[in-house]
């Protein structure tokens, strides 16, 4: 039952009867329902009732609420009705409103968008139909811009000029009056305002509001994706001001109010490029026998003053952005380079959280604070891998018993029902010039679960000190990282989906599905169809979010979780650390509401950051792929539109497009309900991870696309369970994709350059 749908009364009239199977019905507008459903929904037993249930859907009927579609089974009529939701537009310039209530997308025709753009709220008519149409409509107002600022190339005439916006941010030229150029030059690229869009105009109006340079020069291009994201390049002058006056020395009085590990082994363990190290392990051998094990994070909270003017920054940031060649950071790099950055050698202010483990990793003490460390040695992962498979090297020993406790801590939380997603990561060789040279994938190998165990582990445990309460105690108002469990719905059509494919999902219970979600994700490792599966998987369940409510976090089994553990590039760790530091010391709740906001904030801000590193990937890898036109390449189909479809290349993971039109063994069509296409002579059928030959026709940086043709129009059979006579029908959430593909729905950041922290 929906919190829309309330349980009647047992004496419930006919009126209020009425009004209640409306509601179903209105909330549900393409589902078809019989008197015994609606009874169920209502939560009625009596037959009285369910008899006059019957009674006021013929009712219902003679009043033209409802059409009876078959005897006994009633469904909303189609009528005009006005709903709001956001606006997701297709390459083409179609769109698709995505509704805020029901479940339905609705298609909008270019011509009845009136103006509105991608991710604008909007409210629509919804016309209507016959039962064998999909729901269409038409904007009628724009209830809230989700941007005015475009990034594209100028084009020059003697008369005017106009910004052809890049990518699919817009599917229309914007007019510039040549005395809004500002100095913009023909074929620069540029960030636009639009300044005016009157009624009966179908171009905007704008003003040049930065040159961003030549198209094709890297820093050109990097620049332009975070401006197509209004993600800001640089810090305000008065921002890198405040950092510049921070002081790099400890005050002797901090010293004295904090707890001392400069004498303990610490170091840390971070990519070979990272330069911000915000986390540092110290590990030292008790009298008990026992390891005291910390986890110092640095102290960001005591650089950045609640409310100054290096905290207001950070917060509308939220995150450090990490594109494919360059990492955009939160915090000034005076702060997250330099005075923030557990480099070695040098002491460090941190937050810690500090574990007694015996030999079988089970906390017998814990403790939470401020302190100084001093660490002895910095190791990229491959250093410590290295030694994990039998190197020698610094402080072996150390990493060896880290490296036996996390794998511990990794079992037992696997035991506790926690799901193993562990995806496939593309990064690039590059140039001096920024040039890719080469594609490989990211690999998390022991070294790298090594860490993410002991943030996993400082994560949980922060947010139990503060969540978890003893009888007596009030809940105070706290950041979370939730995530909650898949909708079972979503959860049934992948189940159905990968039958075809010869797997099987079991979902009975939370547990019971994390386990077999592991063993599927074992049972597709590399297979054709190991990425599209993948894929599925992760869409199909929810994405992590921050909330002061706390929901537990499914994917890792935690019943407690929140982020601490890297302050330098997430603020949501710097409210953790500033809450948690307020709370040890006794102090009050904060209001939840205001922190409810933030987290809000920071969960969008994520989802633009994610959104702009996969840009930047698929910028390189159209650039990668510019020049091998016309060599074949295997790859697996990844989506199907009624344009053609999507084929990512096995050996790079890069992603084009085979054009409908240039299939010419038969006339095709786009099969929408069961996601492929079909040739209408033949009956050759074209659907997800069929594996096929193509290759590249046309690279276009600009568009950050590839065109790719089939290499003698064949394909090659993904699995011999897959049946080819019925098609493969995916989950909704991949259905989704038919809209031009504006970005993966994934919530792994591929971009980032700390795999373990993506919790």
């Amino acid at each position: 039952m929906s919190k829309k749908e309330k349980k009647p009364h047992k004496s419930i009239g006919k009126k209020e009867l009425y009004q209640s199977l409306f509601d179903i019905f209105t909330h549900k507008p393409n589902e078809y329902f019989n008197y015994k459903q609606l009874a169920l929904q209502l939560g009625i037993k009596n037959m009285e009732l369910k008899r006059l249930i019957n009674e006021v859907l013929y009712e219902m009927k003679i009043d033209g609420l409802l059409s009876e579609e078959s005897t006994g089974k009633f469904k909303l009529k189609a009528v005009s009705t006005y709903i709001t939701g956001i606006i997701d537009l297709t390459a083409k310039g179609t769109a698709y409103l995505v509704p805020d209530e029901t479940k339905e997308d609705v298609f909008i025709p270019q011509v009845n968008l009136n103006h509105a753009l991608n991710g604008d709220k909007v409210k629509v008519i919804v016309y209507a139909r016959s039962k064998s149409r999909r729901p269409e409509g038409e904007v009628v107002e724009i209830l809230e811009r989700k941007k005015e600022t475009f990034v594209g190339i100028i084009q020059c005439s003697r008369q005017y000029a106009f910004l052809v916006p890049s990518g699919k941010q817009l599917p229309y030229d914007i007019f510039i009056p040549l005395n809004e150029l500002n100095g913009a030059k023909d074929g620069d690229k540029a960030i636009v305002k639009i300044t005016e869009w009157p009624e009966n105009q179908k171009n905007p109006v704008g003003t040049v509001l930065e040159v961003l340079g030549r198209p094709g020069d890297n820093d050109t291009e990097m620049n332009a994706i975070m401006a197509e994201f209004e993600l800001p390049v640089k810090f305000p002058a008065n921002v890198e001001k405040a950092a510049e006056k921070i002081p790099d020395t400890i005050p002797d009085e901090e010293y004295k109010t904090r707890k001392d590990f400069r004498e303990i082994t610490t170091f840390t363990i971070d990519p070979k490029d990272a330069k911000d190290f915000d986390d540092a392990l110290s590990i030292r051998k008790l009298k008990n026998g026992h390891y005291e094990v910390g986890v110092h994070i640095a102290d960001v909270s005591y650089y950045v003053e609640e409310n100054s003017v290096l905290d207001k920054e950070a917060d509308a940031r939220a995150t450090s952005v990490y594109l494919v060649d360059r990492t955009i950071p939160m915090l000034p790099e005076r702060l997250s380079n330099g005075v923030c950055s557990l480099r070695p050698n040098e002491e460090k202010l941190c937050f810690s959280a500090v574990f007694e483990l015996n030999d079988n990793a089970e906390i017998a003490d814990q403790w939470f604070g401020r302190t100084v460390i001093k660490s002895n040695r910095r190791f990229t992962y491959e250093e410590a891998q290295a030694m994990i498979e039998g190197g020698e090297g610094d402080y072996k020993t150390e990493i060896l018993e880290l490296n036996d406790l996390a794998q511990k801590l990794r079992a037992e939380r696997f035991k506790s029902g926690a799901i193993d997603f562990d995806r496939v990561e593309v990064r690039f060789d590059i140039d001096e010039k920024g040039k890719p040279t080469g594609v490989y994938f990211k690999q998390s190998k022991e070294a790298n679960k090594l860490i993410e165990e002991f943030m996993l582990l400082a994560n949980k445990k922060v947010a139990e000190r503060i969540g978890k309460l003893k009888p007596g105690q009030k809940p105070k108002t706290f950041v979370y990282r939730v995530h909650e469990q898949p909708n079972p719905d979503k959860l049934e059509e992948f189940g159905r989906f990968i039958a075809k494919f010869g797997y099987h999902l079991r979902s009975s219970n939370p547990k019971t599905l994390s386990s077999s979600m592991n063993k599927l994700m074992s049972d597709v490792k590399d297979r054709p169809e190991q990425n599209m599966i993948e894929t599925l998987a992760v869409r199909t369940m929810a994405k992590a979010a921050y909330s002061t409510e706390n929901v537990g976090h499914y994917g890792l089994a935690f019943d407690y979780y929140s982020h601490f553990t890297s302050p330098i590039r997430r603020y949501p760790d710097v409210m953790t650390h500033r809450l948690l530091a307020r709370y040890i010391a006794g102090g009050r709740s904060v209001n939840q509401e205001k922190y409810e906001e933030e987290c809000k904030h920071c969960s969008e801000m994520e989802q633009v950051a994610a959104n702009a590193e996969r840009a930047s990937i698929k910028y390189k890898q159209v650039e990668f792929m510019s020049d091998k036109l016309d060599q074949p390449f295997m790859g697996t189909i990844s989506g199907v539109t009624q344009w053609g479809f999507y084929v990512e290349l096995n050996d790079t993971k890069c992603e084009g497009l085979v054009s409908m039109t240039e299939l010419e063994d038969d006339y095709y069509e786009f099969d929408e309900e069961n996601y492929c296409i079909v040739g209408r002579r033949h009956r050759k059928v074209y659907q997800l991870g069929d594996q096929v030959m193509v290759k590249v026709a046309k690279a276009n940086l600009v568009a950050r696309q590839l065109d790719f043709t089939l290499v003698g129009n064949e394909k090659t059979e993904t699995s011999p369970s897959v049946i080819r006579s019925k098609a493969i029908t995916p989950p909704r959430s991949v259905r989704k994709s038919r809209r031009g593909r504006r970005g993966d729905e994934s919530n792994k950041n591929k971009g980032r350059n700390k795999s373990k922290k993506r919790n």
